[in-house]
């Protein structure tokens, strides 16, 4: 049950970084809920492998190449899907900034829900 919402979520969360920035651009539900699961996926496959690889250059800048990794997943994404579109590194950089921290609300919402009390 909680994954199905947050993979909800996290569809509507693309919708609303579409919606607040016009660098990106999701042409409806079912392709927000297909980018999601493909950002899911590669969040979890492909993230912690650049992340090991370019840690040396992680450390340099004191964990901010974090957030070019991040725009480069969410570039990748854009650049596999058809309903999710992205115009340049900069809008993927600021997309996946807004969408992070829509996630950040997600995951605390649904922790304060969905919590072992």
């Amino acid at each position: 049950m909680t994954f199905i919402l947050k993979w909800l979520l996290s569809a509507a969360a693309l919708l609303a970084v579409a919606y607040l920035y016009p660098g990106v651009a999701v042409t409806n539900f079912t392709a927000a809920l297909i980018a999601a699961a493909v950002l899911g996926i590669l969040n979890t496959i492909v993230k912690p492998l650049l992340v090991l690889l370019t840690l040396p250059v992680t450390i340099i800048t004191l964990g901010l190449f974090i957030f070019v990794i991040n725009a480069l997943m969410f570039w990748a994404a854009a650049s596999l899907l058809d309903g999710l579109k992205v115009n340049g590194f900069m809008a993927a950089l600021i997309g996946s900034l807004i969408y992070s921290a829509l996630q950040l609300a997600i995951e605390f919402v649904l922790g304060g829900l969905f919590s072992d009390k």
